[in-house]
Order: structure tokens, then C-alpha cells, then sequence
């Protein structure tokens, strides 16, 4: 195996789309293609219970059954750590003798199932989730997905490399500490914790079951969030769940960044400051207010989490079975969760941290209100050598930046930044108070160059486009759509009041005219163009066609095509169909 593994393939939710769309390929062999690479890279050792098509036939027979305009994600696969469960699959959470076979999938699981995505396997882990490092696996150490002497990152450390790798288009992984973020970062990838509860945590192995989040890895920002859309919402049976804004992303007041010195660590230490320091450049180019502010709360929060109190409600999920299982778990697992039964962790202390953690949140919450707070992922990183030599001091360092997140109920999305070095990702992540999330995505998306304001609400300058038909993705107009400057937002269908022909052209192209009372719901997409470019795409247009007001299915009225009504006479009538999609 070559030292660097920078090339590695990439899926996106988006681009399988298009290829399933565009029959380019077929959902069955884009998982024998996945299995082919999870064989190759076995050495990596990304996956606990590997991707086998005898485990995933069923759920591509299922597929039939679906129509691909009513379960955004059909065919897309995707992976799941191993402390999430996955019905009729082994869940170990890292630990042979802790394996169960569950009946049902987690929560989250089953509503991307629902949604036509294809479960793949199950992916290594720190054990028990718990670790930022990847090592900590008697199913071996996973290495990075670029660089296989340093570490992954962990808890998910698997989840990450197998999106990075290429045998995944995302894949769920969980965050008390940081392990949804920490790994995203060292390979090179997206990694979205959203607030404490916004998923359901039902059928997750419990680490800190007040503190623990189900998380995305994926190589998009756009396709965490539509993963998002999918899982977000509560659970009745799940009592850590509650009902959290759907995510709209929206621009903050202000950018905070901290005024102190941060501290870097590891072999690479000076590259990743010289990184930090380029990307506060950039961020100060994207025209947001910076306020440099003391972040030293964040790090006295930080700190509460494994030198305080709250580290023993690990010990109350696993210490009867670390207690029942001598020899089963890790020497360093066991040093960890064996930390949280000191006796210097009576019920008087847990009060007294959770009164001085109160205190920190209100603190926290008068600092971020309408800002986003940007703060490295992790300071640094190792080699798989250098933390086994000194396992505890390496992996703590990691979680400088991270481990304030749920104590303090923040959202947390971490995306790559300025490269360290060659082959060297080097990755910044977006806090945002829980009832404010969408400031910490819209912020992300600013500094990707994608537009700000989200799925609901277009940019400033901007004007939404509904688009019904050969201007789509995949299309031979589409290349119109990018010339005016227009970015695709998302798929979405009108009110049920509009009827679709297909005209008696050359090329053939459908006209959608509206019905009251007589039409049906037409599947389409939302685009964005800028309004300086969009009064000569509306007047390039050939009738019968032309721009008009389309009303969607959530009531809101956007510019859209349209077609006058003449043109229907001699027209097939098409709206059963349901799109223009559906007959091409």
C-alpha cells in the first residue's frame, strides 16, 4: 500500500443521483463496487461487519417497491458504527463479549432506511466510544484514510475513513466528546453533530446517555443536511429526545474567534498553527463581523468532562458489565470508565459541577447569541506510534476543542479548512447555541462559496427558480441554468393544482400549467440565480413557455416555469407521471 492515499474515491448523495437518474449505473452495482474496495482496504481495518450483498440484498430488492421521487435517499449507501444498531446485524460497540444481535435498528437508522437508503455494515470504533484516537479497537486500529501512519481520529474512527474511502456515501457515527468532529477533520471530511436530542439516540450504545448525539459523516455539507432532514424529529419512546427547530441555514451576526493563543500539538504542530492562522484570513474576507473574545469557558467546560464528575455516568452504563467481564475490555477502556467510579465522585460533587456547568451555559448563551464561535477541530494529530506510546496524554489533547460541545448544548458542524501540509487536512469547526443552529451551517456554507440561506430562503441578491424540466440536473439545459450564475437548492413539488403536457417539440419538453381543482402535485427543482442575470434568462425563454409564479406544497409562490395554456391543446397529458423525471 502506498504511504499516501489522497485519491481515494468519494461519493456524494448528490452525484448518485444524478448517475441513477442518468442510468449511468445501478444502486446493486455501486454496492458491488463498494464491497470490491472495502476488500481492498482490509488492512485499514474500517469495518467490523464488512458489506456483504448476501446482508444487503434484501434492502435493494426493496427498492422496487419504492419510488425514487418519495424516498430522497434510494439507493444511496451508507455506514453505521457499531455502538448504533442495526436489526438482525451484531451490535459490539468495539467488545466481542459485549455483542447482541438487536431486533430492531436505532431510530435513526430506520428512518434512512425508510427513506431508501441502503444499510451497508457496521464500522470500527474506539471502544465503547470511548477515544478521539482510532486505536483503541481489539478489531484493530483504523488508519487514516490519507496518510495510513497517523491516526483516524475516533470514537468513529471507521465511519470517517469509510465516507473517505469511498465505501460509503455518508455514514453515521455518534459525539459525547468530539468523535463525530475529531475524525472529519483528519480525513478530510464533513462531520455534523447536531444539538443535544434533535436525533434520536434510541438503540445507541450509551457512552453518556445525557450527552450522547447520533452524527454524520459525509463529504458535502449539502448531504449532511439532507441526512438531517431525514432523521431530525422526535421520538416518543426516546427520553432524551426533544423537539429542536428543522435546519434553515441563516447567516450569524458575527463570527467569534478567540482572542488568546490556541494551543497545537503533535508532530505537525507548526503546520497546523500556520493553517489556523490562514484561515482566520479567509474568515475575515467573508464580510461577517469578528469578535475576538476569551475562550477560556469553552476550555474550563471542557475540562469538566473527564477531570470531573460527569465521567461516572459512563461507569453507570458499562460498570456492571466491565465489573462481570474481567479481561473483555481494553487495558486503556478500562482505565478510562473504571475513572468514573473514584470515590471522589460522590452525589455532592456531581451537584456542585452541574450548578458550576449551569453557570457556564448562561455565560455561554449571553457570548453566542446570533454569532457562530470558530475554533480549531483538533490542534494537531499523531502517529498510530506515538499514541500507543503515551495513549491517555494524546488523545486528551484532542478533545481541546471539542469536548465543550454537549456540555454546554451546542450544535457543532466541522468542515476542512486551509491544508496543513501535503496530504495533511487540517479542518475548523462552527459552534452555534442549540435554538440557533443554522447559524453554524450557514456560516460553513459561507466559507465554502455555497449560499448561505438554505433550502427556504434564497441568498441576498438572489432569487429562487422552480424548474420542472430540461434545465434540471443532469439535463442538457442545466448548462443555461450554471451560465446565468444559478446553483441548484433543492428538489421540492408544487401545490397539487398543476397539470403537466409533453409538448409537441424538438426536443420534446413539458409545459406545466396550473389546474385549481383539476391538477395533481408536480416533483421539480429549486434553484437560485442572481437577480442581475436573471431578467436575461427569463427573456431568453421560447414560447409557449415563459416565467411565472409557481405555487409549492408548502404554500410559498417562487418564480417558475410555466407554459400557456394554448399549448396544451394538442399536448400529451402527462401530470399521472408525476414529473418530467418519471418518462425520461
Amino acid at each position: 500500500m502506498q504511504p499516501h492515499l489522497a485519491n481515494a474515491r468519494k461519493l456524494s448523495i448528490q452525484r448518485l443521483r444524478q448517475a441513477y437518474r442518468n442510468k449511468e449505473t445501478t444502486p446493486e452495482e455501486v454496492v458491488r463496487e463498494i464491497i470490491r474496495l472495502a476488500e481492498t482496504d482490509e488492512g485499514l481495518n474500517v469495518w467490523i461487519t464488512p458489506p456483504r450483498m448476501e446482508r444487503i440484498k434484501p434492502y435493494l430488492d426493496r427498492l422496487a417497491e419504492l419510488d425514487p421521487d418519495e424516498t430522497p435517499l434510494w439507493g444511496i449507501p451508507f455506514g453505521i458504527k457499531d455502538n448504533i444498531d442495526l436489526a438482525g446485524v451484531p451490535t459490539t460497540a468495539g467488545c466481542a463479549d459485549y455483542q447482541y444481535v438487536p431486533r430492531e435498528s436505532a431510530v435513526a437508522v430506520e428512518r434512512l432506511v425508510r427513506a431508501g437508503a441502503i444499510p451497508l455494515g457496521k464500522t470500527n470504533l474506539d471502544q465503547f466510544a470511548t477515544g478521539l484516537v482510532g486505536t483503541r479497537s481489539p478489531y484493530g486500529e483504523v488508519h487514516n484514510a490519507i496518510r495510513e501512519e497517523l491516526i483516524s481520529g475516533g470514537s468513529s474512527s471507521g465511519s470517517a475513513v469509510a465516507v473517505a474511502r469511498g465505501h460509503a456515501a455518508f455514514s453515521l457515527g455518534t459525539d459525547t466528546a468530539g468523535s463525530g468532529r475529531v475524525p472529519a477533520a483528519l480525513n478530510g471530511l464533513i462531520g455534523f453533530k447536531p444539538a443535544l436530542g434533535a436525533w434520536p439516540t434510541k438503540g445507541v450504545v450509551p457512552a453518556c446517555a445525557s450527552l450522547d448525539c447520533v452524527t454524520v459523516f459525509a463529504t458535502e455539507l449539502d448531504d449532511a443536511l439532507e441526512v438531517d432532514r431525514i432523521v431530525r424529529g422526535t421520538e416518543e419512546s426516546d427520553p432524551w429526545s426533544r423537539e429542536l427547530k428543522p435546519l434553515r441555514p441563516s447567516l450569524p451576526e458575527k463570527l467569534l474567534l478567540p482572542q488568546e493563543p490556541l494551543e497545537f500539538f503533535g508532530p505537525y504542530k507548526a503546520q497546523y498553527e500556520q493553517a489556523w492562522e490562514k484561515t482566520v484570513r479567509r474568515l475575515e474576507q467573508l464580510g461577517l463581523p469578528i469578535e475576538y473574545v476569551d475562550a477560556s469557558l469553552f476550555r474550563r467546560a471542557a475540562v469538566l468532562l473527564y477531570e470531573g464528575p460527569f465521567v461516572a455516568e459512563r461507569w453507570a452504563s458499562l460498570g456492571g458489565f466491565v465489573d462481570a467481564h474481567p479481561g473483555s475490555v481494553l487495558p486503556v477502556t478500562d482505565r478510562v470508565l473504571r475513572s468514573g467510579a473514584d470515590p471522589r465522585y460522590d452525589a455532592a460533587s456531581v451537584f456542585k459541577s452541574s450548578h458550576e456547568l449551569q453557570e457556564m451555559k448562561l455565560q455561554a448563551n449571553r457570548l453566542m447569541k446570533g454569532a457562530a464561535l470558530v475554533l480549531p477541530t483538533a490542534g494537531g494529530t499523531w502517529t498510530r506510534e506515538q499514541v500507543r506510546a503515551d495513549p491517555i496524554r494524546t488523545n486528551s489533547q484532542l478533545g481541546i476543542y471539542t469536548n465543550h460541545c454537549n456540555l454546554l448544548d451546542l450544535c457543532g458542524v466541522a468542515v476542512p479548512s486551509e491544508e496543513a501540509g501535503e496530504h495533511l487536512p487540517f479542518g475548523i469547526t462552527f459552534f452555534s447555541l442549540a435554538s440557533e443552529e443554522s447559524l453554524s451551517i450557514g456560516a460553513a456554507k459561507l466559507l465554502g462559496g455555497e449560499s448561505p440561506a438554505g433550502p427556504d430562503r434564497p441568498a441576498e441578491g438572489y432569487t429562487f427558480v422552480a424548474v420542472c424540466g430540461l434545465h434540471m440536473r443532469g439535463y442538457p439545459l442545466e448548462k443555461q441554468m450554471v451560465e446565468h450564475g444559478a446553483r441548484f437548492v433543492r428538489e421540492g413539488k408544487t401545490a397539487k393544482k398543476y397539470a403537466l403536457y409533453k409538448l409537441l417539440t424538438t426536443p420534446p419538453k413539458p409545459g406545466m400549467v396550473k389546474r385549481p381543482g383539476e391538477g395533481g402535485a408536480i416533483g421539480l427543482e429549486v434553484w437560485e440565480m442572481p437577480l442581475d442575470g436573471f431578467g436575461r434568462f427569463a427573456s431568453s425563454i421560447p414560447a409557449p413557455l415563459g416565467i411565472g409564479k409557481v405555487e409549492l406544497d408548502d404554500g410559498t409562490e417562487i418564480p417558475g416555469f410555466v407554459c400557456e395554456a394554448y399549448a396544451s391543446a394538442d399536448a400529451e397529458d402527462i401530470t399521472a407521471y408525476g414529473s418530467w423525471k418519471a418518462i425520461t
